[in-house]
């Protein structure tokens, strides 16, 4: 049976759960293997909450994801199938109940290439998937809708911690409406992203929603900020890349920056508020 990394043993979330899941994990992935005739083929990789062993079947690399089972796989293997390879990293096979989804195999990271190479195929890959998204997927305009409402009482009980003018102007341009229909991923940038054989990059775990491809812009931008040495041209670039209205995506990534920061201060994140409050002040009019 397989070994777990001592550093995903150590991720924060399992110090309050998990560890009967953690426990099983080994024989669980010893199971899956026999049960797709898959053999292993590499040292892992993981995430925070999931961990990705390369396998072979038939001579073909694959790899074999497993997390918790839930609702979050239910909704990722949803995603994957809806989206088929567009853009995304291929659903070969995929067993929710055993949190276990069988993938194409992937290779190296986007976040290892330079900053302006990172910023044009997030842009890219984000009008790529725009393709028409399930009607019951979350709308992005009723997310920033029922969120909107909570910022302000959030940001009193965290002590008014960034400037009012701040907070007014994410209130004032929160896009709560939209006409687009287009599919969004909800959790995307460079760490999401890995260079594929199909197309050259290749999204993993998305999160499906419909709505304005704006919705994580933000993400984009915060995520690989401490590489900008000048924000605007990047924030720019990946406008044009995406073929997105700039005074929308520029509403969007106000807004969501907001969102992110206060909800870092209240789980306690040091860096991120800093990195918001440097995007805030690049794009602010």
């Amino acid at each position: 049976m397989i070994e777990l990394p001592e550093s995903f043993l150590e991720m924060p979330r399992w110090w309050t759960e998990g560890q009967a899941w953690l426990a099983s994990l080994p024989r669980a992935v010893d199971e899956q293997c026999r049960r797709w005739n898959l053999a292993v083929a590499g040292p892992i990789a993981h995430g925070s909450n999931a961990i990705v062993v390369p396998v072979e079947r038939d001579g073909m690399e694959l790899a074999l994801r497993m997390s918790q089972p839930g609702a979050e796989v239910t909704q990722q293997v949803r995603a994957l199938k809806w989206w088929d390879g567009r853009g995304m990293v291929l659903l070969v096979d995929d067993d929710a109940e055993a949190g276990a989804m069988l993938l194409e195999r992937l290779s190296t990271p986007l976040l290892t290439r330079p900053i302006d190479e990172v910023t044009v195929v997030l842009g890219q890959l984000m009008r790529r998937i725009a393709v028409s998204g399930p009607a019951d997927a979350p709308s992005t305009a009723d997310i920033v809708t029922t969120r909107s409402a909570e910022l302000e009482p959030q940001w009193e009980r965290l002590g008014r911690p960034f400037d009012a003018a701040i907070l007014r102007e994410a209130l004032d341009v929160a896009p709560t409406e939209t006409t687009s229909t287009a599919a969004v991923n909800g959790d995307f940038h460079s760490g999401q992203v890995l260079a594929g054989h199909r197309e050259a990059w290749l999204m993993v775990d998305p999160v499906l929603y419909r709505g304005d491809i704006e919705f994580d812009l933000g993400r984009v931008l915060w995520w690989d900020l401490d590489r900008m040495t000048d924000i605007v041209p990047y924030f720019d670039l990946a406008v044009r890349e995406a073929g997105l209205d700039r005074d929308r995506a520029r509403d969007w990534v106000i807004w969501r920056t907001v969102d992110y920061w206060l909800w870092g201060l209240q789980a306690g994140l040091t860096e991120d508020p800093v990195r918001c409050a440097r995007l805030i002040s690049a794009l602010s009019r």
